[in-house]
């Protein structure tokens, strides 16, 4: 990594608001996937020759949980969920997904690292700093532990097709029915209409008009 922990953990406490476990251990599993992955330095425009760092778009990154680790994990990888490098997966899993774009395997599939936080971590913070509160405890050992105590990792495939890259440009459509703006992939096309998916099946809105 071409980032100390220090800093990380300092640029995702202004990110985030606070410094947490959660924090911790996010700054923890994103630089052990880039450890893995190769990947040095992911966010810098430029090196420090002043060329272009051919490693700031390498990287897309899913996440399985929608809590603290996440902001840390996009401080240090760069993914942002407005570049479209950032994707979340509600599964409510302590876990993320590092894709690297330079390792395609086949049209749509590429090779990534999936990192999961062990549940014996929080066990092992408790042996180590018993007389500590839960969050302090949590905080020191997170710091401290070796990668193999607190995280499992796994090499994986995961299919990103085109329109899933950061930067792509689609065919954007208008909701026969509601009328509003719909980007590519995200409406259904059933009997002449184009839908966006909140019209085509009211019961997965978030919302219910008053």
């Amino acid at each position: 990594m071409a980032y100390s922990i220090d800093s990380l953990l300092h640029e995702a406490e202004i990110a985030h608001g606070h410094l947490c476990a959660g924090q911790v251990l996010g700054v923890r599993m994103a630089m052990l996937a880039l450890q893995h992955l190769r990947i040095p330095d992911p966010r810098s425009r430029l090196l420090r020759d002043g060329s272009l760092n051919p490693n700031r778009k390498r990287l897309v990154t899913f996440i399985e949980i929608d809590r603290c680790a996440s902001d840390a994990i996009g401080v240090v990888t760069g993914c942002r969920l407005g570049k479209r490098a950032l994707k979340h997966r509600d599964l409510g899993k302590m876990a993320a997904t590092f894709v690297d774009l330079n390792e395609r395997l086949d049209e749509d599939d590429y090779k990534a690292l999936r990192v999961v936080a062990l549940e014996s971590s929080k066990a092992r913070a408790r042996d180590l700093y018993p007389d500590l509160d839960k969050n302090t405890q949590q905080m020191r050992a997170y710091r401290e532990l070796p990668d193999e105590e607190l995280f499992s990792s796994a090499w994986v495939r995961v299919s990103l097709p085109q329109s899933e890259f950061p930067g792509y440009r689609g065919q954007r459509i208008l909701c026969t029915r509601c009328g509003e703006g719909v980007s590519f992939d995200r409406f259904i096309a059933r009997d002449g209409e184009h839908l966006c998916l909140s019209c085509a099946d009211p019961s997965t809105a978030y919302y219910r008009p008053l």
